[in-house]
């Protein structure tokens, strides 16, 4: 086996959430990483991840196929991380999540490279009427067409210290006496830690997991949407109202406020942000299929132990608190 230490690895979307998470542990196993970014200068801070020019930020737009080819010329391997939760611009989800993902698969096999991680989501489904499933499954075909070796990982709802979930209903408890429990709050969700996903990204480009798998990667606890935020109340010490807000009217409210977030150019509080395609993603269970445990495609069927959402969550929701970590009243 080469060294890794002389195999360089091009992650797409390498400064978002799970990507800094994924530069790192690459980085801890000796690989060289190029991270392709459409602003570079906004990756720097993760050069600290590695040794002196082990990682090294390069310009990307997954919309423009000659950066992408760029950015894989030379490279042993490739991940595409690049998603978007919501559409704005040209950034859509058709363009990062379908076509994008098509240009990083074409590349890296016009390159002779055969191994691609491919990052989609669970609830991924060619069928679904959500945009951002139907596209994540479109990212995933465009993959295997291109790559019949590589590896498609859908994650669940991902946690860690810069999550947009937790930190997310952490932040609207601060300011709102309500919460919305979107569809009665019933939907199912397995959070699966960061941290664990990374090393799925990493085993993929060590060679040691199967490859033209989709793995589903859930963590060890099945939560409803209610009992997480029951749980964010818990750990930040706050009693707010949890008020069941149906579909129909989850829809409505997601439409207004999409039309907020358009007419003050964005300056909507990312807590408060809601889309129309977001509250069809709740009418879905979003946890691990029982084919998936029955084949071994999960983080245990490759010999992982996932984290608990309560060994990590409470690390990083303590600023929460009224009066920070120290904050020892049960409720502020």
């Amino acid at each position: 086996m080469i060294p890794t230490s002389n195999q360089l690895v091009t992650v797409f979307g390498g400064s978002g959430f799970v990507g800094r998470h994924v530069v790192r542990a690459l980085a801890r196993r000796g690989y060289r990483i190029r991270v392709a970014v459409r602003r570079p200068d906004l990756a720097l801070f993760l050069q600290p991840l590695g040794r002196v020019g082990q990682i090294h930020p390069v310009q990307a737009n997954l919309r423009f196929p000659a950066s992408v080819a760029s950015a894989i010329a030379g490279a042993d391997a490739v991940v595409n991380l690049v998603g978007i939760l919501s559409e704005g611009g040209n950034q859509t989800f058709t363009a990062v999540q379908a076509d994008g993902a098509r240009a990083v698969a074409e590349a890296t096999a016009a390159a002779g490279i055969t191994r691609l991680v491919q990052m989609s989501a669970l609830g991924s489904d060619p069928d679904s009427e959500s945009d951002y499933a139907r596209t994540k499954a479109a990212g995933e075909a465009a993959a295997f067409a291109s790559v019949p070796e590589a590896v498609v990982l859908r994650p669940s709802i991902v946690f860690g210290p810069e999550d947009q979930f937790f930190n997310r209903f952490a932040a609207l408890a601060r300011m709102s006496p309500v919460l919305p429990l979107v569809g009665g709050g019933e939907t199912r969700f397995q959070p699966v830690f960061v941290g664990d996903v990374a090393e799925m990204v990493c085993r993929a480009i060590d060679g040691t997991i199967r490859t033209g798998v989709v793995y589903e990667c859930g963590g060890p606890e099945v939560k409803t949407f209610r009992q997480i935020l029951e749980y964010v109340l818990a750990v930040t010490g706050r009693k707010r109202l949890l008020a069941p807000l149906p579909f129909g009217a989850a829809n409505i409210q997601a439409g207004v406020l999409e039309f907020i977030d358009k007419i003050s150019l964005g300056l909507l509080p990312d807590a408060l942000k809601l889309t129309r395609d977001q509250v069809r993603l709740l009418q879905v269970d979003n946890v691990v299929s029982d084919a998936a445990k029955a084949e071994g495609r999960t983080l245990e069927g490759v010999g992982l132990t996932p984290e608990l959402i309560e060994a990590v969550v409470p690390s990083y929701l303590y600023r929460f608190r009224a009066r920070g970590q120290f904050d020892a009243s049960k409720f502020a």
